[in-house]
């Protein structure tokens, strides 16, 4: 059994009901869910949208291997109707399932990036990952998500989601 931290996030249509549903789908096909964040609610980052996100971060226990952890959430994100434009750039959507951390491997290839190359410059993914692993230290920047978190630039607003 291995960990990985997961992002989930999204801002079309029910976020939150997208959230547990995507939650209820990663548990039934990647592996039981041993942690989770609040919703945070946060603007958009790096493109502009009337719409706010909502973001939570999973600890799972999976027996997937990271490419395969990959491909099922990338089914678990199609399954849920996403849709990706071909450029690749930033856009509002129903739901975004993200790989953070897988055990403390850093992978660089094409298609996978572990840890998360942004994440530690996104306000908006280290307070839900601070409030459930706040001691965990990236295995790239060995610094804590704590330490991280008081670093980051990221000037966005980022507050716990009130229903």
């Amino acid at each position: 059994m291995s960990e990985s931290y997961l992002l989930l996030g999204g801002n079309i249509g029910e976020t939150s009901v997208l959230i547990n549903n995507a939650t209820e789908l990663i548990e039934l096909l990647c592996g039981r869910i041993l942690k989770r964040s609040s919703l945070y609610q946060s603007e958009s980052w790096g493109f502009k949208s009337e719409n706010p996100f909502l973001n939570q971060v999973i600890l799972i226990e999976t027996t997937l291997e990271p490419e395969e952890l990959l491909k099922t959430i990338l089914s678990i994100e199609q399954k849920m109707g996403r849709e990706r434009n071909a450029t690749g750039a930033y856009q509002s959507r129903l739901i975004d399932i993200d790989i953070l951390f897988y055990e403390n491997i850093i992978i660089n290839t094409e298609t996978l990036k572990i840890p998360h190359p942004l994440l530690h410059k996104r306000r908006f993914t280290l307070m839900p990952l601070n409030e459930i692993a706040k001691d965990y230290i990236h295995p790239v920047l060995l610094k804590s998500i704590n330490q991280l978190l008081t670093d980051c630039d990221d000037e966005l607003i980022v507050k716990p989601y009130q229903h």
